[in-house]
């Protein structure tokens, strides 16, 4: 087990903890005395169980609020997934590009010229 020496409202605690959750223990000690360090301030110093009852306490009234917006948040999820899908839109698409008629009109065109050119040779021919 690793021990570390922490320090909460201006007091140093040695606790100990698991071998790797240092990290862990070093981030809870730091929540704990950023809600002790204005008790010390506005209090004076108080006795170190009462320190922390109240710190102990503001940071279960901050869960409390995270645990009920948590339950606000997953019913607006629950409704949002139990909506029904909306219908879906339709929407048309021009399958031929404008330019493909262009030139779809413009090879025509020449079409029908050259069979009139052939007509004509086929006319003075025959």
């Amino acid at each position: 087990m690793a021990e570390l020496e922490i320090t909460v409202g201006g007091r140093n605690f040695m606790v100990a903890c698991q071998e790797g959750e240092e990290h862990y223990l070093r981030t809870a000690a730091a929540m704990m005395d950023s809600e002790a360090q204005p008790l010390v301030t506005q209090m004076g110093r108080l006795p170190e169980a009462r320190m922390l009852l109240m710190v102990g306490l503001m940071l279960a009234d901050r869960a409390a609020s995270v645990e009920d917006q948590i339950k606000v948040l997953k019913g607006q999820i629950e409704e949002l997934q139990n909506r029904p899908l909306p219908e879906p839109q339709k929407i048309q698409v021009s399958v031929i590009p404008p330019q493909v008629s262009e030139t779809l009109a413009e090879i025509a065109a020449r079409a029908e010229a050259l069979a009139a050119k052939v007509d004509d040779k086929v006319k003075a021919a025959g």
